[in-house]
């Protein structure tokens, strides 16, 4: 077989390994039918088109936790006006200058 045909032959086997493949793939996709959903009896049916009433919405449901811990403490600051954080918390206070260490003087 000459190196042409070899050729030809590799790149038709690709492509027919690709669209097996492809069709691996796409075939359950196709397969599988719209979700319908089931019908549910109309309890108060006026011969209309409508699907009725919609339920009134579920009540949210009560926050999680309780009360705070007894050694919760508040925040320091509280950001309630145009003050920006850093206006608000205290100056640090600075550290004292460290004298330099005295060499000895040699005598002599």
């Amino acid at each position: 077989m000459s190196g042409d045909a070899q050729l030809m032959l590799m790149i038709a086997g690709m492509h027919l390994l690709g669209l097996v493949c492809a069709a691996v793939l796409i075939i359950p996709a196709l397969r599988d039918g719209p979700e319908i959903p089931p019908n549910r009896p109309d309890s108060g049916s006026d011969g209309g088109w409508g699907r009725g009433p919609d339920l009134p919405p579920k009540p949210p449901d009560p926050p999680r936790g309780g009360i705070p811990l007894a050694d919760a403490e508040p925040a320091l600051i509280r950001l309630r006006d145009h003050r920006t954080l850093s206006d608000q918390l205290p100056k640090r206070e600075r550290r004292p200058s460290r004298e330099p260490d005295r060499t000895p003087v040699p005598s002599h």
